[in-house]
C-alpha cells in the first residue's frame, strides 16, 4: 500500500506542477499592461488582475463540490475533468485582445479556475489517505509543493513564449502541452481501499461530517487565519512582476525573484509539514504568520534586486507553509474520511484572501501609485492571524454546578481553579492536572 501511496503522491505532484500556472499569472499580467507597440494589450492593472482574481474565486468555490464529489465517486474522475477544463480554459483565453477582455475572464478565470479547483481537490486528500497520521504534514507538503514550485519552470517558459509568439499563441501552446500531461497524470490519482473510520487526533472529532466541523469554534478560527494569510501571499504573487518594476524604477529584474519565490513557496510547504508533524500545527502557523507580518511591514522598502530576493523568498516560504498546514490541521481535527469536502469548505478562506488581496493591491496601486497601504493592511491581518493561532492553545471551560473553571493548555495540561475558600481569597488551592 505504501508503494502505491507514493505513486499517487508523485502523480499529485505532477498534476499540481501544471495547475500551478495560476501562480505565473503575474508574467501574463505584466505583458497585458504593456502598450500595444510593445506587444501588450494596453490594459490597466485592474483589468489584467480580474482574470486571476476570478480564477482564484472559482478555484476556491469549486473545492467544496469537488471535495464532496471526489469523496463519493473517487478522485480520478474529478482530476480528469479538472485537467480537461484547465486546458480548455487556456485555449479560450487565447482569444482575448486589446479591445476584448471577456475570453480571458471566461477562459482563464472561469474555466481554468474551475479546473484548478477540481484538480487540486483531488490530489491532496487522495495522497494523504494512503499514509498514517504521523505523515500527514509531510505528504500534504510534498503534494501541494508541486503547485508552489510550478512558476520555476512556467515563468521562464511563459516569458519565452510571450517574447517569441505573443499572448494568443502562448496560451494555445500551453493549453495543448498541459492538457496532454494533466490528463495522463490524472489517471493515477485514486483512493486506497475503503477502511473503517479512524479516530482523529486528540482533541478532534473522529471523521467528522462537514456539519459537525462548521459548528466547532476551531473551524472559524482556522478560517480567519487562512483568509488573512492568503490575502498577503496572493497579493504579492499576483503582482510581483509589476511590484518589482514600480518599486525599483525598472532597475531590478523579476527574472530571479519570481523563480526564487516559487522555490521557497514549495519549500515552505514541505518544511512546514515536516516541522508541524513534530512541534504542532498551530505553533507553526503562528510562527509563519508573524514572520510574514514583518515581511509585509517592510515590503515597501524593498527597491533593489537583493531586497526583492529577500522579500520574495520570505513571502513565498510563509505563504507556501500555510498551504500544507491548514489541510493537515483539518485532517488532524476532523479525520480523513470526509477530508475532501471538509477541506474544500475550509479552502474557501483561501478564495476570500485570493479575491481581497489582489483586488485591494490593484485598487490601491491604481489610485495611489504605490502598494504601500496594501502591505500595511496585510501586515495587520497577519498579526491578527498570529493571535488566533496562539489562542487555539488555550481552551477555557466553566462547570457551573461545581463552580470550577478549567483552562486547558497545549499538550493536554489543564490548570484547574476551584472556588476559593473563605480563608483563601486568592485561590491558593489551584492545581494543575494532566488532561
Amino acid at each position: 500500500m505504501s508503494r502505491k501511496g507514493w505513486l499517487v503522491t508523485l502523480a499529485g505532484v505532477g498534476l499540481n506542477l501544471a495547475l500551478g500556472i495560476l501562480y505565473a499569472w503575474s508574467i501574463f499580467s505584466k505583458q497585458l499592461t504593456e502598450p500595444l507597440e510593445k506587444g501588450g494589450f494596453g490594459w490597466t492593472r485592474t483589468q489584467a488582475t480580474l482574470p486571476y482574481t476570478l480564477a482564484i474565486a472559482c478555484f476556491a468555490l469549486m473545492m467544496v463540490p469537488a471535495g464532496r464529489l471526489q469523496d463519493k465517486v473517487g478522485p480520478r474522475l474529478i482530476a480528469t475533468v479538472g485537467a480537461a477544463l484547465t486546458g480548455l480554459g487556456l485555449f479560450v483565453a487565447s482569444f482575448a485582445s486589446p479591445a476584448v477582455a471577456w475570453p480571458a475572464m471566461l477562459g482563464f478565470g472561469l474555466l481554468a479556475g474551475t479546473g484548478f479547483g477540481l484538480g487540486y481537490a483531488a490530489t491532496t486528500p487522495a495522497a494523504v489517505k494512503w499514509f498514517p497520521p504521523e505523515k500527514k504534514g509531510l505528504i500534504t507538503g510534498i503534494v501541494v509543493g508541486g503547485f508552489g514550485v510550478a512558476p520555476v519552470y512556467i515563468s521562464p517558459l511563459a516569458k519565452h513564449l510571450l517574447a517569441t509568439y505573443g499572448v494568443s499563441i502562448s496560451f494555445r501552446i500551453l493549453a495543448g502541452a498541459f492538457s496532454v500531461a494533466m490528463l495522463a497524470l490524472a489517471q493515477f490519482i485514486q483512493d486506497p481501499p475503503r477502511a473503517a473510520p479512524r479516530k482523529a487526533a486528540v482533541g478532534g472529532a473522529a471523521d467528522a461530517t462537514w456539519r459537525e466541523m462548521i459548528r466547532a469554534p476551531a473551524f472559524w478560527s482556522l478560517y480567519l487565519q487562512y483568509a488573512f494569510a492568503a490575502t498577503a501571499g496572493l497579493m504579492i504573487i499576483g503582482h510581483l512582476a509589476k511590484i518589482v518594476a514600480v518599486q525599483s524604477g525598472g532597475a531590478a529584474s523579476v527574472a530571479l525573484v519570481l523563480p526564487l519565490l516559487a522555490v521557497f513557496n514549495a519549500g515552505g510547504r514541505v518544511a512546514a509539514g515536516v516541522v508541524s508533524d513534530r512541534i504542532g500545527r498551530m505553533i507553526t502557523v503562528a510562527f509563519v504568520c508573524i514572520l510574514q507580518a514583518f515581511n509585509m511591514a517592510f515590503f515597501s522598502s524593498y527597491t533593489t534586486e537583493a531586497g526583492f530576493l529577500l522579500g520574495g523568498a520570505l513571502a513565498g516560504f510563509n505563504y507556501g507553509a500555510c498551504l500544507s498546514l491548514f489541510p493537515a490541521s483539518a485532517a488532524d481535527q476532523w479525520g480523513t474520511r470526509n477530508l475532501g469536502l471538509n477541506y474544500g469548505i475550509l479552502f474557501t478562506a483561501w478564495g476570500v484572501g485570493g479575491v481581497v488581496g489582489p483586488v485591494l493591491a490593484s485598487f490601491i496601486a491604481d489610485s495611489q501609485g504605490s502598494y504601500a497601504t496594501a502591505y500595511q493592511v496585510a501586515s495587520l491581518l497577519l498579526a491578527a492571524a498570529t493571535v488566533l493561532a496562539l489562542l487555539s492553545y488555550v481552551a477555557v471551560s466553566v462547570d457551573v454546578a461545581s463552580r470550577e473553571v478549567t483552562i486547558r493548555l497545549a499538550g493536554g495540561r489543564r490548570v484547574t481553579r476551584p472556588p476559593a475558600p473563605a480563608n483563601d481569597p486568592v485561590g491558593a488551592g489551584s492545581r494543575i492536572q494532566e488532561g
